[in-house]
């Protein structure tokens, strides 16, 4: 059998964590390593590999029960090498140092198992699409792969030139920046979600770090019909658009 198919084989390397390609991770495990994936973004494996599901504490489950924010993870272990992935979405790999990430859990596939996770409040009033009011905060030291819809951007802050970005499209930054939450418009139709402007809610970044934007908005068209009530209708709440769209399926 011939195919133009047989020119995607899998990567040769030494690295634990390999981008197979843009939207496909390669983990190679040694059975000392144990990572954290998002439940069900196994979509092959070489080896003696094991997945269980991660126990979460008391006060994980009250965290996302009260926040909405927070990983459901399953524990993969043993000798050989897992690909994830989800929804085909691109995948990056972050090294994480003692400067901590702030992130969207929405965004994470996978994990050291090392690292820690809290769910923190960012300064939102108002827990409305894409970064709301509670994030979740990941510290320690090891790598973290990421998801965005498309190709993304990397922005640099600085004392002398802060980051505004959409609340829609922001997926990640440094935890050592502070972070103010905003209305882009001044007019009354601010709670629509997009008021007179096309643009709604921002973040400003200001300090030392990164901010990483995608290109893309977690939200469906406007006047999508998903979930029930005005609030949900606006992207607000657990029965928000942003509320049903965990996976960031809209692009």
């Amino acid at each position: 059998m011939q195919s133009p198919l047989f020119s995607h084989t899998e990567q040769q390397t030494q690295d634990r964590y390999a981008i197979q390609n843009p939207q496909l991770l390669r983990v190679s495990l040694t059975g000392h390593d144990d990572i954290l994936a998002r439940k069900g973004a196994m979509v092959a494996y070489q080896g003696l590999m094991d997945f269980d599901g991660e126990y979460q504490s008391q006060g994980q489950r009250r965290a996302r029960a009260n926040t909405g924010e927070g990983l459901d993870l399953m524990r993969v272990s043993g000798q050989g090498t897992v690909y994830l992935a989800n929804l085909a979405q691109y995948i990056h790999v972050v090294d994480v140092d003692r400067e901590g990430m702030t992130v969207d859990s929405a965004y994470v596939l996978a994990l050291d198992s090392s690292l820690h996770t809290e769910v923190i409040a960012v300064d939102s009033q108002y827990g409305i699409s894409g970064s709301g009011k509670y994030q979740l905060n990941i510290s320690g030291s090891g790598k973290v792969a990421l998801m965005t819809s498309g190709q993304p951007l990397m922005m640099q802050v600085t004392p002398e030139k802060y980051v505004n970005a959409d609340a829609d499209a922001i997926v990640a930054w440094s935890s050592s920046l502070r972070v103010q939450m905003q209305a882009q418009t001044h007019s009354s139709g601010v709670f629509r979600r997009r008021g007179n402007t096309g643009e709604g809610w921002e973040l400003s970044f200001l300090g030392q770090g990164f901010a990483l934007v995608q290109p893309s908005e977690v939200m469906p068209p406007q006047n999508a019909q998903i979930g029930q009530g005005a609030r949900a209708q606006f992207g607000m709440g657990q029965q928000g658009s942003h509320g049903q769209n965990q996976n960031n399926a809209w692009n």
